[in-house]
């Protein structure tokens, strides 16, 4: 009991190194939980982004790019696919359910995604999570837009604003659709999902906002038919790409071969679950990077606890020395500065774990603007709960070392004063 009231008040004393210790260790047990956490919420929020599709079908290219284009609306499509094709595929007997997107417009770096109702209808993520409405209804009319939650968030867009997309998908275009403004007639709840970041219109709005471009440019014409901007007049010709659900998995593989064969148009269809396990195989070597940044910053910290004994023998030799004089054993000693070690392990763990939330804290928004991908503040897990007992653990261990240092100190060697 002695021995750990001793060690209580020496770290006392010694504030400025005590505390500077504790909070390396901190730093170091909570950003090797951050890290990790990162990386977990990145994998997890990629997966859940899309569930219950069968096949993601688009022109022919790697299935990375479809897959990053159509659901994450990353990248740029090689090219299109016919409307003709859409619909016999579509129409398929296997087929239970598709949902058309097409790209290439986009408002204030936002991407512009046409599609109809089979989207709000069909579309589920985490899980079996459907999308529901925060406000007002999902887009009926060509000119109606739905804006995802973190677009009307950031902008502060409400129900019924207008709005001017631009051609092209660069966040500083100057081509802009003056001619067919729209209007917000939705704002979708917060998903967690690329579904937050995008504005949703429907393909004849997407046709309408071309009218006019057919040379990839506008007309500047300041006059556009209003006969040409109804549903009867305006026909979808191209989609970037479709996702589809079949009515029974066995006819998976047999659809997926027939797309990928089909005679009239090059086409791709992908698994989404087996292209994405492909991502993260290719993506092994930065999910060690981070267990090995992670590995360091933990021996920083056993590190700290270290030098911050070691360094502080050559102050404490008298210390030590009158300890001994006094008849305090070896033994004690060394059991001593494995206190001192096992407190600053304590103290810097559990600092370690509140610093974890605050550099969360800090950094989900970031995240969240730039990946969609959010870091849920849970409580510490078990295996969080496994690496801080561990770090402890070890952290006493390094004290050993420093006490063999005081044992071998001759009590002359400690009592002598220098001159």
């Amino acid at each position: 009991m002695i021995v750990r009231f001793l060690a209580l008040k020496s770290l006392r004393n010694r504030k400025l190194i005590s505390s500077l210790c504790v909070l390396s260790i901190a730093l170091s047990l909570s950003l090797f939980f951050v890290i990790e956490k990162i990386r977990v919420g990145v994998e997890e929020g990629f997966t859940n982004s899309i569930s219950n599709a069968d096949l993601i079908v688009g022109s022919r290219s790697g299935p990375l790019q479809l897959l990053l284009y159509s659901v994450f609306h990353m990248g740029s499509p090689t090219n299109n696919i016919s409307y003709e094709t859409y619909e016999k595929i579509k129409n398929n007997p296997a087929v239970s359910w598709t949902i058309p997107i097409s790209l290439g417009d986009s408002y204030k770096g936002h991407r512009v995604v046409a599609t109809n109702d089979m989207f709000f209808k069909h579309y589920q993520f985490h899980g079996n999570k459907n999308l529901e409405m925060a406000q007002g209804n999902w887009i009926q009319g060509i000119f109606d837009v739905v804006l995802g939650h973190k677009v009307a968030k950031n902008l502060n867009h409400k129900l019924g604003d207008s709005l001017i997309l631009s051609h092209g998908i660069s966040s500083d275009s100057i081509l802009n659709h003056d001619n067919t403004p729209f209007k917000v007639k939705g704002i979708l709840k917060p998903t967690g999902t690329p579904i937050d970041k995008s504005v949703y219109i429907t393909l004849f709005g997407m046709e309408a906002l071309h009218i006019g471009w057919e040379n990839g440019v506008p007309s500047f014409d300041d006059k556009i038919d209003q006969n040409q901007l109804s549903e009867e007049n305006l026909q979808t010709e191209q989609i970037t790409s479709f996702i589809l659900r079949t009515k029974n998995r066995i006819a998976l593989l047999g659809l997926q071969r027939f797309i990928g064969t089909y005679e009239s148009e090059a086409l791709s269809a992908i698994i989404p679950a087996l292209t994405l396990a492909e991502l993260w195989g290719l993506l092994d070597q930065l999910k060690n990077a981070f267990l090995g940044v992670g590995f360091f910053v933990i021996i920083i910290g056993f590190l700290s606890i270290f030098i911050a004994l070691y360094m502080s023998l050559n102050e404490r030799q008298r210390e030590m020395a009158i300890l001994r004089s006094i008849g305090v054993s070896p033994s004690q000693i060394t059991l001593l500065l494995f206190y001192e070690a096992t407190l600053l392990s304590v103290l810097g763990a559990i600092m370690g774990f509140i610093l974890q939330y605050l550099l969360l804290a800090m950094i989900n928004p970031i995240l969240e603007a730039q990946y969609s991908v959010v870091v849920p503040m849970i409580l510490p897990t078990i295996k969080e709960a496994y690496v801080a007992f561990g770090f402890i653990v070890l952290g006493s261990c390094f004290g050993i070392i420093p006490a063999i240092k005081a044992y071998r100190t001759s009590l002359h060697n400690g009592l002598t004063i220098n001159k």
